[in-house]
């Protein structure tokens, strides 16, 4: 990890608790963490929701590529559309 050695820059917390960090961090997300009183490190990150995690498991991402890589290679077609749309109980028989 590199470090950069950057001059301290002052800030002013305003009246409402908020200091801003500039607009090309604009709408990104950051984890606050208060290390002691006085002392925060604000880190940027990028937050994944629970119900959406196990799409970034080694199983499931590897499943994906499978599927992408099988699609890629195979022409589209609505030939037995019928037939697919009843698999999956779309069409009444």
């Amino acid at each position: 990890m590199a470090i950069s050695a950057q001059t301290p820059v002052v800030k002013v917390v305003g009246t409402n608790g908020q200091i801003s960090l500039g607009k090309q961090y604009a709408g990104r997300q950051v984890l606050v963490e208060e290390r002691e009183p006085g002392v925060w490190i604000v880190r940027t990150a990028t937050v994944i929701p629970d119900n959406e995690r196990w799409l970034h498991e080694s199983q499931a991402a590897a499943d994906l590529q499978a599927a992408l890589t099988w699609s890629g290679a195979q022409a589209a077609s609505d030939a037995n559309l019928e037939d697919v749309l009843q698999r999956l109980g779309h069409v009444q028989s």
